[in-house]
Order: structure tokens, then sequence, then C-alpha cells
């Protein structure tokens, strides 16, 4: 095959007259992705979307997938031809790094699904992902005066060379109050080695008619530019502002646009190789619906089979059910979407009646079951003036599965359990992971290195083949080596902070890091008060034996989450304050990044010593930072939620550091009327910290956002009840565990064994592991 050195060289030269050493970034990222596309070749879609042997679609209304050249280069085995072409030209193949980062997602729901699609390319299964391409995808997040700003964030103003637009495959999506085209952009996913191509493939809405010159020629500017502005909103933002009606609907049609019509071009291929014979449907495909968001796929997918395709209910709900398969990320009931009935009607009133219809299905067909001590109201799809979509994807479904164990478990237990009672064989659990191609391979090249010396190379498409590292966490050298390692990522992340927040950090303290969208059940909050705690307990003499501390933060809150931004903005409070401190200057730093990102992750996951996952038990379903984290040499901080409690069992409790409330304890809490006040009033540490919020000693330019937390954990405030995660009952052991990491911290030989103990034992959490299990027991792929 043509040198791939020569292919960029050629691009260059044939569309901008450019040599490497002259040519721009942007000119370089063009001509690389350019020359490696046309080795895939343009028609990778097609032969994508057509691959013999079934397919599996997952729908998603986040991919999180992060900056594409070098994870394609990596996985198309080209990094290295790219790397000495930089170097030879004189050019950094670091460069790069300030192009595209696609923010399509907001957290680990969209990140997973970016992993799941890796892994399902590098196993050679035909997997396809199907959602939206935002054009300012979350947003950009900076921070004026410590408080949260957003920006929209073009991901695409230096072009999409990666993407290619399918033109020929747009669908023609309705709603109410118009139609709009979808049009398919699509975007290879490539398998570990080249093998193997699947693809991305994002609909990008746009209006029916583009221009109409006789409202122009009248001089009704708004008019004419209606339509267009409307079909630009639907793919203009992810999760658009809620907080009102307009909002609402928007959302509802960003749900419906991506499930429409990727539902459509799948009924479309199939009717090309099959014609109408939709028996065979659930031969050729299997859907899955990761979490809610894609659930309206399932009615319009009975409308097209229905009112299009002739065939009865009855005939396609049994298609429906053997084809879609729904996983559940969460199991906080307000977090189990519901819409408003007349806000769905207003939207897309066509598709209400199948809703209708898949109620008096489950009504006839629950009436045959013993539901006792359950009735029908438990189940009802359609519930007074609301439609519950968690209900709507397990009754139209073959399968319902959590994402780690102890939360798959709360499902058939609590938050589920009257599903679980009449459908059992339906309820699995598919622990999380993450691609160790991107989450080490690529991010942590010095680490890799090391384990490669030690172990070779299969632990890239066999992450379980870490295990052989077990016996270097008992050799002092191998342990010395890796903590030198681990110092030169500290390093080089303190190198990029400085860089991008004018913020300088110490290598020597600590890391500690908590990485993950900003949520009150993650509780960046109980955080903040524990450094608040630590700091006066070192001005104040009660802590002595003390190793530095550099505590970093990444999140972004939703734009309408005021309570979040109050977080935030109540963290760089903390920050200013201690940072402006001149006793702690070789004690205490806090930072909190701007504008996270995959990017932005994949360097404070190779940097970190502690890994904060604190999230109250039984709220976290899983999370997958954690295992970034955990992968990378980090020791975890946590509760014993989500998959905190399988990375304990894989690498051992005593090489990280659990504590606080389990799920049995918080649920006792609740049951006897737990009474944070009480614990406020009888502990001066945590009423000391808790009152800054209000006694002056922080200001939130009268936004009111400190004295409504304050409330929140004293009175409660909206739905919530005090103190609604229990932070108050955690503070103490949280702090006392915290520290005691810290004193051991001091042996770097006895640390470090633990960081590579958790190195060691991160082979379960390979996505290649968890797409296995998708595709054998789920997708029968």
């Amino acid at each position: 095959m043509e040198n791939f050195k020569t292919n960029v060289v050629e691009a260059l030269k044939l569309d901008y007259g450019k040599t490497v050493k002259d040519a721009s970034v942007d000119e370089i990222y063009a001509a690389v992705a350019k020359a490696a596309v046309n080795r895939l070749g343009y028609d990778f879609p097609e032969k994508a979307l057509n691959a013999g042997g079934k397919k599996a679609a997952y729908l998603s209304a986040e991919f999180l997938i992060g900056r594409l050249t070098y994870n394609n280069l990596l996985n198309m085995g080209l990094l290295g031809q790219f790397t000495e072409l930089m170097y030879e030209n004189g050019r950094d193949p670091g460069e790069l790094e300030e192009t595209e980062d696609p923010a399509l997602g907001n957290g680990g729901l969209g990140r997973l699904a970016a992993c799941f699609l890796d892994s399902g390319a590098t196993l050679g299964y035909n997997l396809n992902g199907y959602g939206i391409r935002y054009k300012y995808g979350l947003f950009k997040q900076s921070f004026k005066d410590g408080f949260q700003t957003e920006e929209p964030d073009d991901w695409m103003k230096d072009g999409d060379p990666w993407s290619k637009r399918c033109e020929e495959d747009k669908v023609l999506v309705h709603f109410k109050d118009g139609d709009v085209w979808a049009v398919p952009y699509d975007m290879p996913v490539i398998a570990y080695g080249g093998k193997k191509v699947n693809t991305l493939r994002l609909w990008q809405a746009e209006p029916v008619r583009e221009f109409d010159f006789d409202l122009f020629n009248n001089q009704e500017y708004a008019k004419e530019a209606a339509d267009r502005n409307a079909a630009f909103g639907i793919s203009a933002v992810l999760y658009p502002n809620d907080s009102m009606k307009a909002g609402k609907q928007l959302r509802l049609k960003q749900q419906y646009f991506f499930s429409a019509a990727s539902v459509r071009d799948m009924i479309r291929n199939f009717k090309k190789k099959n014609g109408n014979n939709y028996k065979k449907f659930g031969n050729e495909y299997a859907i899955q619906l990761n979490d809610t968001h894609p659930t309206v796929a399932i009615p319009e997918f009975l409308r097209i089979l229905v009112e299009e395709e002739g065939l009865t209910f009855k005939a396609a709900l049994k298609i429906t059910k053997e084809t879609f398969a729904y996983t559940n990320h969460t199991v906080m009931a307000e977090a189990l979407e519901k819409w408003d009935v007349a806000l769905f009607k207003s939207v897309i009133p066509h598709v209400y009646k199948y809703v209708q219809a898949l109620q008096r299905a489950m009504v006839k067909e629950l009436s045959k079951e013993d539901l006792a001590p359950y009735s029908i109201e438990n189940y009802n799809i359609i519930d007074g003036n609301l439609i519950h979509m968690a209900r709507m994807a397990i009754y139209a479904t073959h399968s319902t599965n959590g994402v780690a164990a102890i939360h798959t478990e709360i499902l058939k237990n609590d938050a589920l359990k009257e599903w679980y009672k009449i459908y059992p064989e339906r309820f699995n659990n598919k622990t999380n992971g993450i691609t160790q191609r991107r989450w080490l391979a690529l991010c942590n090249r010095e680490l890799t290195g090391f384990i490669n010396d030690a172990i070779g190379q299969t632990w890239v498409t066999k992450l379980e083949e870490l295990k052989k590292l077990e016996p270097l966490a008992d050799d002092p050298e191998a342990v010395r080596k890796f903590n030198e390692i681990k110092r030169v990522k500290k390093m080089q992340l303190a190198d990029y902070i400085l860089e991008k927040e004018g913020v300088k950090i110490n290598p020597d303290f600590i890391f500690d890091v908590q990485m993950k969208r900003l949520h009150e059940y993650k509780r960046q909050l109980l955080n903040a008060f524990s450094i608040l705690d630590i700091y006066f307990g070192l001005k104040d003499g009660r802590i002595k034996d003390f190793t530095p501390m550099c505590f970093i933060f990444g999140a972004k809150a939703a734009p309408g989450y005021f309570r979040a931004k109050g977080i935030i903005k109540y963290i760089n409070e903390i920050g200013k304050l201690i940072n402006s401190d001149p006793e702690m200057k070789d004690k205490l730093q806090v930072v909190f990044v701007q504008n996270y990102n995959v990017s932005y992750a994949e360097k404070l996951c190779t940097a970190a010593d502690l890994s904060e996952q604190i999230s109250t038990a039984g709220t976290e379903a899983s999370g997958t930072g954690n295992m970034k984290l955990m992968l990378n040499g980090a020791v975890t901080l946590g509760t014993y939620d989500g998959a905190n409690v399988e990375i304990v069992a894989e690498a051992g409790e005593e090489n990280n550091y659990i504590f606080g409330k389990r799920v049995e304890e918080i649920d006792a809490l609740k049951a006897n009327g737990y009474d944070s006040r009480k614990i406020y009033n009888s502990n001066p540490r945590l009423k000391r910290v808790v009152d800054t919020l209000v006694d002056g000693t922080f200001s939130d330019k009268g936004t009111g956002m400190f004295k409504e937390l304050y409330t929140s954990l004293l009175d409660g405030a909206s739905w919530h009840k005090p103190d609604h995660y229990f932070i108050f009952a955690d503070f103490d052991s949280y702090v006392e565990t915290k520290l005691r990491a810290n004193r051991d911290y001091k042996d770097g030989t006895a640390f470090g064994h633990k960081c590579l103990m958790n190195v060691a034992n991160a082979g379960k959490f390979s996505s290649d592991r968890t797409i296995k299990d998708y595709a054998e027991e789920i997708w029968e792929l």
C-alpha cells in the first residue's frame, strides 16, 4: 500500500499548494483526515449499513466521541507514520490537539456510547451508532468571577473531514408544525488494526425548502427564514434548556427527529434485501435504546409497520419486542423520563395514537398476570396526563439491562421491582466498560510503554492480560518506575493547566481528581466541604501530619441547573480563598478547570493519584470515569456505589479507600426520618463549613445561590427533602478516609503498590467485555 506520509503530502499540495512545513494546523488536520479516509474508501457508510449478517443499531442522544484524528490513526496503525512526518518537517505531532473535539455528549452516557462503538468494530461486530449532528455540541464553558458561563462550541469551525454527507439517504421527518429533512453524516468507526469499519450516522436537520424567493422578494424576511431557523434549532445544541414549554417541545423534537430517521433508515435498507417479509426484521436488526431518550422510536416503528407497511398492530408489536432492547442508566425516579400528553400531541400527534395502542396492549396482556401486591396503575404507560417512557421501553422490548451489578439489583429489587415481578427473564446486567485503546494506549504512552515492556501488547485487545502485571506490584523497582511515570504525567498536566487556566500547580502534591458532570448526587459539594474542613484543620493546627494536596475539579453544569451552578461558584470561591492564603502555599491548592471535555479527561485521568467517586450509595448507576482513573493507576476514594463495588472486588478494598453509608443504611435513614439539622447542630466541624454558605465567608454576588444551597441542606427545597443526598451523614467518614489516604501516600512504595494493583485488575472494565456480552446475550449477533 502507498506510504501514508506520501498521501498526506500530496493532499496538502493538491488542496492548498503547501508543504508540511508551511501548512497551517487546520490544513494538516484536513489533509491527514482526507488521506486516512481515502484508505478506508468513501463507500464505508454503505458497506457498514448493509453488511452481511445481523446488525446492531445503537440509538443514543449522545456520542461523546472526543478528538478523532489521533484515535483513528492509532486504530489504523498510522500514528507512527504521522509522528515521523511531523518530526521530519520540524513540526510537533501534538499540534492537532487544538483541532476538533466534538462535544456531542454531556458525560458518561455519551462517552459509553463512543467506547461501545470502538469495541464493536474491534471485535468484528456489525455495530453502528445513530444520533444527532449537533452543530454546537453541549456548550463551551468558561468562568467569569467564578460563575459558569456558556458559549456555543463550534466544533466544526475547522471543517469536518472525517464525516461523509450522504444526501441520497436523507429522510423526511414529520412534525405537527412542519416537516424537516434529516440528512445523515457518517463518521467511520475503525477497528483497532483497521480490519473493520462501522459507521456513526449522525442526522442533521435541514429545511424542506432551503429558500423561498417569493417571500424574500415580498420583503417578508422573518417569515422566509422561519422554516430554516426551526430546522436549525433541532440539531443546534445538545440538551437545550427545557425550563419552559418551548424548550421541552424542542427536546421532544430532537428525540423524535433522530429516532424516526434512524428506524426509517433501517426499514429502507431492510426492504432492499428482504422486501416486505418483516418476520425477518429481528434476524436482521437489533436496536439498543441508550436510556429513554430514543424510546419514541418504538411507537414510530409501530406506526410505520402498521400505516405504511400494512401489518396488524399485533404482528408489528411482536416484531418490535424481538428487535428492541433498553438500557437503563438511573435508579432515580425523577430521572425516568416522562412527557406531558398535551405537549407530546403538540409536537407529534400522529405518533400518540400508537402510544395509546401500546397502553391498551399492555393492559390486555397484564390483565392475565397476577400483579399483586401491585395494580395496573403501577404499569400504565399513559398515567393521567403523563407518558412514562421507561415503562414503554420495558414493556415493548425483550431486554432491560442495568449497567453495574449493584445498579441492576436495585432495579430488580426496588426501582423497577413491579416490572421484574412479571418479566424477570428480561432483566440482566451489563457492567459498563471503557476502551483501553483511547483511555490508556493513546492517552498514556509512558504507561503503555511500561506495560508493553513487562507483558507485551496483547492487552490492547484483551485487557484481562493486565493481570500479568500483579507480580510487579510487589517489586520495588517496578513500583519506582511506575511512580516516575505518574510524576511525568503530573508534570504534563501541570503544564497544560498553566497554559489553559493560568494556574500553577505543584506536581509534588497529591493530585485528588473529581471529573464528571456536575450533579447533586455526584456530591461535588461534599468534596468542597471536606476541602474547607481540611483547610480549617490546617489553619487551627488540628491536622498536623499532612502531605500537600491539589484538588482538581472538572465538570459542566446544565445551563438551567441553578443549584449545580451554585456549587461551581462555591468551589471557585473556596479555591480563591485557599490559593490566596500564603500559609497554604506548600499545603493546599484548588483548581476547577474550564471546559472539561474528553481531551481534558485524557490528561486528568493519567495524572490523578486519588479518584473521587463519592456519589450517595444507590444513586450512581455505574460510572465510567472511575474505570478510566483506575486503568491509569489512581486509587478510588469512593462510596460503595455503582461500579466502585466491582472495582474494589477486582483490585481489593485494601488497595482503595471506601467510606460512607451503604445502600441498606441509606434506606434505613430514609425509613426512620433522616434529620439533617440534628447532625448539623451536633457536629461543630460540619456546621462551620456549611455556615460558610451564609455567614459572609464567601460571596455569590447577590444571586441567592449559596443561601439556596444552605436551605436545601437544612430545610429542603423544591421536591427535595433536607440534605437529599446525605452529605451530612457521610461527612465524617469521608474526611477521615481522605486523610487516611493522605497519610498512606507518604510511603511511595506502598501507595504505588496499590496503584499498580488497580492497573493490573482493570481487565474486567474493558468495553470489549461489555460489548461481547451485549452481542451474545441481547443482540444475538
